[in-house]
Parts: C-alpha cells; sequence; structure tokens
C-alpha cells in the first residue's frame, strides 16, 4: 500500500512539477516528518527563493545554461542552496560577479546575501570603481577575472564623480525625463553629458531611470 501512495504521489508531483511540504504530507497521508524523509529518498530540491518553501524532483526542471529553472516564480538550482549556486555562477563568470549582476541571473535581489559572505573563504571580494566583485577563490582565476573585470570596466564611458552627483540630482528633481530630455537638462546647467554616458552610469550601478525614487517635495 505505502509503495501505491508513493508512486501516486510522485505522479502528482510530476503533474504539478513542485510541491509544498504541507501539501506533500497530505498526499502521503503522513506527518511533515515522513514527508521530509520521504523528500531526501527521492532526492528532492528545495527552492532557493520563496524561504525554501518549496520542493521538485529530478527530471522535472529544465535548467538554463545557468543551472536555474523557474516555475510560477519559484526558483531553483541545480548547484543546490543559494550559497552554493552563487559560488558556481562565481566560478562560471568570466569577469566575477557584482550584486546587480548576479541578481539579474538568479532572479532575486541578492544584495544582503551577499554582503553575509564578504569574508567567505569560497570568494575573493574586492571593491572596483565604487562596487563589490566577487571572484573565484582560486588564485589563477582571480587573476583572469579580474584582469578581465578591468578590462570591462575601462571600456565603458563613465561620467566623472562630478558630474554622476549631477545626473542624480536632475534625475531626482525631474524623475519623469527621459534619458535624452536629461541629458539636455544637464546641458542648460553647463554639464556636457552624453545620454550613452548617462546610460551607462545607471547600467553600472545597476540601476534604471525608471526605478529612481521621486524625492522632490
Amino acid at each position: 500500500m505505502k509503495i501505491d501512495i508513493d508512486k501516486k504521489t510522485i505522479r502528482a508531483i510530476h503533474q504539478k512539477k513542485i510541491i509544498a511540504i504541507g501539501k506533500l504530507a497530505s498526499l502521503l497521508n503522513s506527518s511533515i516528518k515522513t514527508a521530509r524523509r520521504r523528500l531526501k529518498l527521492w532526492q528532492a530540491m528545495t527552492s532557493y527563493n520563496m524561504n525554501g518553501r518549496y520542493y521538485t524532483l529530478p527530471g522535472i526542471p529544465d535548467f538554463n545554461s545557468h543551472g536555474l529553472w523557474e516555475y510560477r516564480q519559484v526558483r531553483f538550482s541545480q548547484h543546490g542552496n543559494l550559497k552554493n549556486t552563487i559560488i558556481a555562477l562565481v566560478n562560471q563568470s568570466k569577469a566575477g560577479l557584482d550584486a546587480a549582476e548576479a541578481s539579474d541571473i538568479l532572479g532575486i535581489s541578492v544584495r544582503s546575501f551577499l554582503s553575509s559572505l564578504q569574508k567567505d573563504p569560497d570568494f575573493k571580494r574586492e571593491k572596483i570603481q565604487g562596487r563589490f566583485v566577487y571572484f573565484c577563490a582560486g588564485k589563477t582565476d582571480y587573476v583572469k577575472q579580474k584582469e578581465y573585470r578591468c578590462a570591462m570596466t575601462r571600456t565603458i564611458q563613465l561620467p566623472s564623480d562630478i558630474e554622476a552627483i549631477a545626473i542624480l540630482v536632475q534625475t531626482i528633481k525631474n524623475p519623469a525625463l527621459s534619458i535624452d530630455q536629461l541629458a539636455d537638462k544637464l546641458q542648460q546647467n553647463n554639464y556636457w553629458i552624453s545620454s550613452e554616458s548617462i546610460e551607462n552610469l545607471f547600467s553600472y550601478h545597476g540601476l534604471s531611470i525608471k526605478k529612481m525614487p521621486d524625492l522632490s517635495f
């Protein structure tokens, strides 16, 4: 009888693709503790978002090139938990990853989580042009990644610090302006900053002009 229930439950999970522990216990007609033992037996994977409330079984996820899969906003990784996933992503990257880049790949914000790993031996963490970048722990890969990162930053046309402050001030005062309109507004104040340079500034810092807060009164 237990085998039949297990088979029916596994079929149900394959149909649903993901399942929460309470629902699983209900399908098994068991306690939560027994349901967790089944998940371990079935080598189930735990979501790295939604507080790890959801599970899926091997063979269900269609992982992307990063080893990630998302279903109805619930996200899973073939690398395991969030820390192991970030380690894998950093190791796979050509130039290391900063918080904005890692968040874009993972589909969730990991800025505070990464901050908690600043002294973790699995990473090398360095501040490059105002952003913390996480590199491989291994010396050879670290050197290659850092060289690539530095080459990337040299090719990006960024405003000076004074120009960046002027851009942010005008953005806060005029949150509805497009990037081109913002460039025109800055030129009226004797700041000759190109639209491309403004766009690079927002992109480099993981911001969007539409996401800037309206702090005008």
